[in-house]
């Protein structure tokens, strides 16, 4: 056998010998890179334990001793870490709340995972904080541990109130919002209402929603509104307009109205929402304004033309009346000129109406009770409107105080009754009563039907005349109170009847109120400020047996028309009176000046070329102390009183007059 082939012991222990080295070293270097990688791991976690942004707080889970604890929670908290760790968690105030001993510890220690999403901390200054607690129990080499992270939600909470605040205010103002807000889903039902929706159409909100708003349909649209309207906003455009409604108790009433659509982050229309204002008043008070403006300014024209009017029928007036005065009884064209006198007395009438629409007319007002004056009436408005209607008078218990001129109540009741037995076809009723109220701004806007002239709130004496006749549509009552404007046939009316009222009224700073209904009848409501005082029962002129002469006494006519001045100073002669006449302000005091005798009256237009009456006569009394004041006019003019109201003691007379009126206004200037 040769030595090769003969193992060697020895050296077969150094090769295992070997073996065993190699793997130990191998398991030396992992030992060392295990402990290199956990060295590693620990810096890592320590690099994080440091720069985490929440608290992290680590508890020995069997002593409840703080373990360690990051900067985060110690910044803060405001603690330093020696303060801190190695005490006991129930002995660090701030987390009072989640372990107040030993024995509330148990919570943490016995439940693996607790969280508290707010609670509320102070710091070690007293400052409240509000965290986000989570804890965990874990095993750390075989030792409980309890970590605890801790997260500041104080700014989060903060900007969660403030944006909480926020919606209520902005709730809160869309509750109390005058203005209607209704909110819908992108198939347009509706969502939400606030309270001003429930007060404006009456329907509760449970009622609203679920529902697509086009149960307030009022039938005043057609279909292509709402389907313009639908396009316009389902396109992601918004729609503005006025939408006219119908309440749930019928009533329909007419909105402002903007209907925006809302888009989510992506762009998609989520919802629409609709603002909307109630504008049925406004659009009557506009109405009425424009209505006013109308009757103003045809006023206006109205009273110039019946001022120049006026004294043309003076001199056909004047003319025909002392003509008449020097025929002999029987002469053929007597007849005639009797003719011509009516129908300027006629036209007289119409010429009087025009201007008391335009408020033009002159008035001598007198403090009188009501129900005396319209009792005084009531046979001769029996006789005015026929057997066949019954003439019902309600009049208020005691005084209804009023001041005003006598003759514009019974044209008032003339024209109103007149206007009711035509709109009665055969037997019907008309109803006159008075009442003393109170009306305020409430009133005002709750009171139902047209109303015609300036409200304003305070007490009132109501004189209303009611009839059951036809009645009238709306577009009716928008135009009955014009010139001229008339339902009768041709030669039946000449539409001036409600015009007068209208002016008398407004005249003396009343208002109407006007109800009617197609075939139920209608009522006219006129409100006249009540006087303060006691009333007093108006009395009329005296009668005037014959017609009262002068004796020579020198009158100094001034009348700017030619033609009507020759008419007065015929008159006047014809009366038995010396006249002086003038056209002009400045040949008035140029003849007063010369005149050598006594002047007892000036009888002069108040509207004059240069001068007015009023300020004519100052100058000539100066001249003349004793001499009386007598003026004359187709129209009022503030020179002589106030809104057509005369100033006390001043003596007029209305053109165009008869020589009988002339007479006796004369005959008591001069007394």
């Amino acid at each position: 056998m040769s030595d090769k082939n003969v193992e060697n012991p020895h050296c077969l222990g150094n090769v295992q010998l070997t073996e065993q080295m190699e793997i130990l070293e191998k398991a030396l270097r992992g030992k060392e890179r295990v402990e290199e990688e956990l060295r590693d791991s620990e810096k890592r976690y320590r690099r994080l334990f440091e720069s985490a942004k929440d608290g992290i707080l680590i508890l020995d889970a069997e002593t409840g001793k703080v373990v360690d604890v990051n900067p985060f929670l110690l910044s803060l908290l405001g603690y330093s870490y020696d303060a801190m760790v190695g005490q006991h968690l129930w002995e660090i105030g701030v987390f009072k709340d989640i372990a107040a001993s030993k024995e509330a510890f148990k919570v943490l220690q016995e439940s693996e995972y607790i969280r508290y999403d707010d609670l509320p901390l102070e710091t070690i200054d007293g400052r409240p904080i509000a965290v986000e607690f989570v804890s965990n129990v874990y095993l750390v080499d075989h030792n409980k541990v309890i970590q605890c992270n801790i997260r500041d939600v104080t700014a989060h909470k903060r900007a969660e109130a403030e944006a909480y605040a926020e919606r209520n205010q902005l709730l809160a103002a869309i509750e109390q919002t005058g203005e209607v807000i209704v909110m819908t889903d992108a198939q347009g039902i509706i969502q939400f209402v606030n309270p001003a929706f429930e007060r404006t159409s009456g329907y509760l909100r449970e009622e609203a929603v679920g529902q697509n708003p086009r149960f307030l349909k009022s039938g005043k649209h057609d279909e292509v509104f709402y389907r313009k309207l639908w396009e316009t906003i389902s396109g992601g455009r918004t729609w503005k307009g006025c939408i006219v409604n119908k309440r749930k108790d019928g009533i329909l009433y007419t909105e402002e109205t903007t209907i925006s659509p809302v888009r989510d982050p992506s762009g998609r229309i989520v919802n629409y929402v609709a603002v909307r204002r109630d504008i049925t008043e406004h659009l009557q008070l506009t109405a009425q304004l424009q209505q006013a403006q109308k009757m103003e300014a045809v006023g206006l024209l109205a009273g110039g033309v019946a001022h120049d009017y006026n004294n043309m029928l003076s001199v056909i007036l004047g003319n025909v009346e002392l003509a008449l005065s020097r025929l002999e009884p029987g002469q053929p064209a007597q007849v005639n000129l009797e003719e011509i006198r009516k129908a300027a007395v006629r036209s007289t009438e119409i010429t009087r109406q025009l201007l008391a629409f335009a408020r033009k007319q002159t008035i001598i007002p007198k403090v009188l009770d009501l129900n005396q004056n319209v009792e005084s009436m009531l046979s001769m408005l029996r006789r005015l409107i026929g057997e066949d209607i019954d003439l019902t008078w309600q009049p208020e218990a005691g005084f209804c105080p009023v001041k005003m001129d006598p003759v514009q109540v019974s044209q008032i009741l003339a024209n109103l009754c007149v206007n009711a037995r035509d709109a009665i076809a055969d037997v019907g009723k008309v109803t006159i009563k008075t009442a003393n109220v109170m009306i305020n701004e409430t009133c005002c806007a709750q009171h139902a039907g047209f109303v015609a002239g300036e409200f304003v709130a305070g007490e009132y004496v109501l004189l209303a005349v009611s009839d059951n006749g036809c009645g009238m549509d709306e577009e009716t009552l928008n135009q009955i109170f014009e010139p001229y404007f008339t339902r009768k046939g041709v030669g039946q009316g000449t539409g001036l009847g409600l015009s007068t009222v209208y002016g008398i009224v407004k005249q003396n700073s009343g208002f109407i109120s006007v109800d009617s209904q197609r075939s139920k009848g209608s009522t006219f409501s006129i409100y006249l400020p009540k006087y303060a005082d006691h009333a007093v029962r108006a009395t009329g002129g005296e009668q005037v047996s014959e017609i009262p002469r002068g004796r020579g006494e020198t009158v100094l006519v001034v009348e700017d028309e030619p033609a009507l001045l020759l008419i007065d100073k015929m008159m006047l002669e014809e009366l038995g009176y010396q006249v002086l006449s003038a056209v002009t302000p400045n040949q008035a005091i140029t003849l007063a000046k010369e005149h050598a005798g006594e002047i007892r009256l000036l009888l002069t237009d108040v509207i004059l070329p240069g001068m007015n009456g009023r300020d004519l006569a100052k100058r000539l009394q100066t001249f003349y102390p004793v001499m009386k004041i007598m003026f004359m006019s187709g129209y009022t003019a503030d020179v002589i009183g106030n809104r057509g109201v005369l100033d006390e003691g001043v003596n007029f007379i209305q053109k165009p007059f008869a020589i009988t009126d002339l007479a006796a206004k004369i005959r008591d200037a001069l007394l």
